[in-house]
């Protein structure tokens, strides 16, 4: 039978009998613009991140921008994050005024290389964007440390890792502001999309629910600059429900990964490193492998989906090309775009589907000998 990258259907088909009634309800009110699933869900997820303040947005892009805008970040600013992102991250910064500078990364956790953070550093430098890249939170401690010796702002793109730990504390709530997306393959998805932004600072949540609402309080009321960015009633109801499941699908999505790390310990693939202060949600199953695209094609052949996070670093992206990078090219993300093959994750694949995995991998061995 064929392994899916994603099977979100087996996850609607789960959740059906819960989620069906919440959405009629949200059709028969009719308040589909910040209802009040909206503020439920904020109230909630607040919690759930150890958080004071969750602001819903309508995408994980979104939060990323106006959670910047609202530190004020913009024209001549430098924000540094890391080279191996999904474009939305650089993107963000680019849409405030202000310069990604791009740092390399960690070979083993795919995370920002702590010790090439401060090189990146120059007078125009106000924050630090650390992506917790495929669900495993980056070194939050020395980047917090640096920040403050800086005076800079900390914002973490925790997009990939809802649920995750860094020494106990939950992804989002290290920084000054941690943004989430929902896109609907996240491991807390919406059905279409959708964001957030946690803080506690009173201040910067009041900002950002201005700044994702026409900047209006009250209505008509423009008291500056705002967007129309804001999470739907509708899909803020559906995070309710699925917000419930969250632990339980990121356990499923932990005990895949030991399966795989059991099934491929002797196998060519570089696996993937949990460090021991984290708890990591496998947002992604990220592999390495000197023949990954011969590889790719044979699992495909054998009808195993997989999938490239991400095909090449930032810096050659159209939009970075002319963008600093510490050191330039930004080697070890370069290296690793040509290697590296996210296995089929969620919370529904089966053991015995990572045992098919496994053994197309193993298969693949013996087919170049």
């Amino acid at each position: 039978m064929p392994v899916p990258f994603l099977d979100l259907v087996a996850q609607y088909r789960g959740l059906r009998e819960e989620v069906m009634p919440v959405i009629q309800g949200v059709l028969e009110r009719s308040h589909f613009i910040l209802g009040e699933e909206v503020a439920a869900f904020e109230e909630q997820f607040a919690a759930y991140c150890g958080v004071d303040h969750c602001v819903g947005v309508s995408s994980g892009t979104e939060a990323l921008h106006l959670a910047l805008r609202a530190l004020e970040i913009g024209p001549g600013d430098e924000v540094i994050t890391a080279a191996n992102s999904f474009a939305a991250t650089a993107y963000a910064i680019a849409y405030t005024g202000a310069t990604p500078v791009f740092v390399d990364v960690d070979a083993r956790d795919y995370n920002l290389d702590i010790d090439l953070v401060e090189q990146a550093i120059t007078a125009r430098t106000r924050a630090i964007l650390p992506v917790h890249l495929y669900g495993q939170p980056a070194e939050m401690t020395v980047l917090g440390d640096l920040a403050r010796q800086h005076g800079l702002k900390v914002v973490e793109d925790a997009c990939q890792a809802h649920g995750a730990l860094w020494e106990g504390r939950p992804a989002g709530s290290l920084g000054d502001a941690g943004c989430f997306s929902f896109y609907p393959g996240k491991n807390l998805g919406a059905y279409g999309d959708g964001g957030a932004v946690v803080t506690n600072d009173s201040d910067l949540a009041d900002r950002l629910r201005l700044l994702r609402n026409y900047g209006q309080r009250p209505k008509n009321v423009h008291i500056q600059l705002g967007y129309n960015a804001r999470l739907d009633t509708l899909q803020a109801a559906v995070l309710l429900v699925k917000l419930r499941h969250l632990d339980e699908w990121n356990e499923r999505r932990r005990r895949a990964a030991e399966e795989y790390r059991r099934a491929l310990a002797d196998s060519e693939l570089v696996l993937p490193v949990e460090k021991p202060n984290v708890r990591h949600v496998y947002h992604l199953y990220v592999v390495q492998h000197e023949q990954r695209d011969e590889l790719l094609a044979y699992l495909e052949r054998r009808k195993i989906y997989c999938g490239i996070h991400y095909p090449h670093p930032l810096t050659l992206a159209a939009p970075f090309r002319t963008a600093r990078s510490v050191p330039e090219g930004v080697p070890v993300a370069t290296r690793l775009a040509g290697r590296i093959l996210s296995l089929p994750i969620y919370p529904e694949l089966t053991p015995r589907q990572v045992a098919e995995v496994a053994d197309a991998i193993h298969s693949f061995a013996g087919v170049r000998i």
